[in-house]
């Protein structure tokens, strides 16, 4: 068994989005993404599905050309090799849940 709290231990950072590992499973990475409203994430894309789940805040999420608003609560699934994009609105808390083929290294350089 895994446990672990979101926003425990939460520190956003002025400079860039602050990214951290939750914790692994046998087949996923869980991120906690906080952004300070106006930090982005350029677009990227990942050859796995990802998952997003909208902790608190929200962020405009670029799809194909088309910006999905989302708010507290929302969740997203995405195929690989969809290219999107992140805007915070407000401060927020994202969860991400990777394929365990995938790195967190990959999602931090997107960050910079």
């Amino acid at each position: 068994m895994k446990f672990t709290n979101i926003l425990k231990d939460a520190s956003y950072n002025d400079e860039r989005v602050a990214i951290s590992v939750l914790f692994e499973t046998e087949s996923t990475k869980e991120i906690r993404i906080l952004f300070k409203a106006g930090q982005t994430m350029k677009k990227h894309q990942t050859a796995f599905p990802i998952t997003v789940e909208m902790v608190d805040g929200e962020l405009d999420f670029g799809v194909n050309d088309t910006i999905y608003n989302l708010v507290k609560g929302d969740l997203v699934a995405l195929q690989g090799s969809v290219p999107h994009d992140l805007n915070a609105k407000t401060d927020c808390i994202v969860r991400l849940t990777l394929s365990k083929q995938d790195t967190v290294d990959r999602v931090k350089k997107v960050a910079e």
